[in-house]
Order: structure tokens, then C-alpha cells, then sequence
């Protein structure tokens, strides 16, 4: 312990053996009528790389191998989750609680969204309130038989991700990145705040990773050469996959059809989670790819 501590662990980028057990303390339980397995975090260093999707994608992948799939949508000021599934309206609850939505498929889903009175009001809240939002979708909703879980978490190493990291229970997170060489740097951060926080890294997703022309079959790079592979070796972490850029999901998203589109990709990263699971139990998954 650090001879300035002030035992405010949620303000400190300490890592002693203290703040560990303070952030065991803090963990909290889900509803009481809750369920649930396993939960991801899907994380990105910075916004606009596809994390969302790659949130979506996971849980119609895991839904399709026949897992009871969920989504919470931490992305509190810019939820899109809903939209993808072409959900809308508000969430109901019981005597017990606020229950989800569930898509056309099946998988359960709770976002901001679903609170407010128009889909395209703002969110102008400031962070502890976000924070203890996120808090809620995870104590006061009741998430019945839950394989997997998948946490959409809003870009950067904000109060949000320190309200996850600390008060649920996460079994790892996969953090999604592009091929611009800037992303390596948002990357470490994204690392650094995992490792800080003992929470597991389960791999790396490249998304936009290459474009190939259906015209002449070639692959480009449009945003350049792909870093991933060092990014990688640098911090012992394992690539889970590449994702091109396809037309296709940028309108199955818009038509709120996400659940119709396969990507192989995501496909394989799924198989290959289930799989780890299965042979690690609920806890720290090895990614076997």
C-alpha cells in the first residue's frame, strides 16, 4: 500500500495487494433471479472501430451453437446496439424487476434505449450517473439462463470501464482495433487498464482489416497494412480474428437485421471461445485458435 493511499481504490491506478481486495469487495451480485454463466467485454481503446458490431455478431454467433445469448449495453451515450436488431420501444418489468428485450431470435438485450421516451434522445448525463446506470442493468434486471453474456462497453478506459472492471464479475474481454497504426498506441492503453484491473484478456479482433473486391477477387488494404500480429507479440496476446470490410453488415445493421448476416470469421472466434470454456470451466478462458 502506498504511503498516500486514501483508500479510494475507484480514483487510484495503484496496483498493490490491497486495492485487489477492495476490488473483489466491490463486486456485485446480479438480480437475485439471475442467471448467468459467462460474461465478455467487448473493449476498444477508441470509438468508431466496429466494436458494437463485433458485440452483436458474437452473441448471434453463440446464439446460432445454441447458448442463451445476452447483451448489456454499457454504451450508454452512444447505444447502437438496439438499432442492429431492430428493437425498439420500452423495457417492462415485473414485481421482481426490469426484465430485457428480446430480439427476433431470442438473444436478451438491455440498453438505455429502451428507457427513453424517443430513440434519438441524448444522453446528457455525467459520468457517475452513466456509471450507476450500467450498475443497474447489471443488479436490477433479471437475466434468465444466460450462456454468455457480451458487455458492449463505451470506447476508452472511462468510468464506465472502471464500473465494470470493479463491480462485475467478468470473465474476460476481447478488445476489437483497426489496422491504422495509431490504434497499437489506443491498444496498450486498453491492455494496460485490463492488466491494472486483473482482468483476462481473451485475444485481439482486427476489424476493416482488408477489403476484397467481388470484381477482380483482389484484397485491399484500405487502411493500410495490418499491425495486429505485433501489436500482439508485444503483449503475449493471441489474435482471434480478422473482419474485412463488407457492404453487407452496414446494411443488415441498418435494417435492424444483423441476426441474418454470417461471417465466418465471427463464426470461428465463437467455436473456438466455446471451446475454451468447456475445457477451463466458467474462469479465464485460453482462446484455442
Amino acid at each position: 500500500m502506498s504511503d498516500k493511499c486514501t483508500d479510494s481504490c475507484s480514483t487510484c491506478s495503484e496496483n498493490c495487494g490491497d486495492r485487489v481486495e477492495k476490488q473483489k469487495i466491490h463486486l456485485e451480485n446480479p438480480h437475485h433471479h439471475s442467471d448467468i454463466k459467462r460474461v465478455i467485454g467487448i473493449v476498444s481503446g477508441k470509438g468508431g472501430v466496429g466494436k458494437s458490431l463485433v458485440t452483436s455478431m458474437m452473441a448471434v454467433a453463440m446464439n446460432r451453437r445454441g447458448h442463451q445469448a445476452a447483451i448489456l449495453d454499457a454504451d450508454i451515450t452512444g447505444p447502437s446496439i438496439p438499432k442492429a436488431f431492430g428493437l425498439s420501444g420500452k423495457a417492462i418489468g415485473n414485481a421482481h424487476g426490469m426484465l430485457p428485450m428480446k430480439s427476433r431470435t431470442g438473444i436478451d438485450i438491455m440498453s438505455v434505449n429502451f428507457l427513453l421516451d424517443k430513440e434519438t434522445d441524448p444522453v446528457i448525463w455525467r459520468g457517475p450517473l452513466v456509471a450507476n446506470v450500467v450498475k443497474q442493468f447489471w443488479t436490477d434486471v433479471i437475466w434468465t439462463n444466460i450462456d454468455y453474456m457480451f458487455i458492449d462497453m463505451p470506447p476508452g478506459t472511462g468510468d464506465v470501464s472502471l464500473t465494470v472492471f470493479q463491480n462485475i464479475d467478468v470473465d474476460g474481454i476481447i478488445i476489437v482495433t483497426s489496422p491504422q497504426e495509431l490504434v497499437s498506441m489506443i491498444v496498450e492503453k486498453a491492455v494496460n487498464m485490463a492488466t491494472k484491473m486483473k482482468i483476462p484478456i481473451i485475444g485481439l479482433i482486427e476489424n476493416m482489416s482488408y477489403f476484397r473486391c467481388p470484381d477482380n477477387n483482389k484484397t485491399y488494404h484500405i487502411f493500410g497494412e495490418s499491425h495486429i500480429e505485433a501489436v500482439a507479440k508485444k503483449h503475449g496476446l493471441k489474435v482471434l480474428g480478422r473482419m474485412g470490410i463488407d457492404p453487407e453488415i452496414a446494411k443488415a445493421c441498418d435494417a435492424g437485421n444483423i441476426e441474418d448476416y454470417t461471417n465466418d470469421d465471427i463464426s470461428s472466434i465463437a467455436e473456438s471461445l466455446e471451446k475454451s470454456f468447456e475445457l477451463k470451466g466458467n474462469k479465464n478462458p485460453s482462446i484455442i485458435v
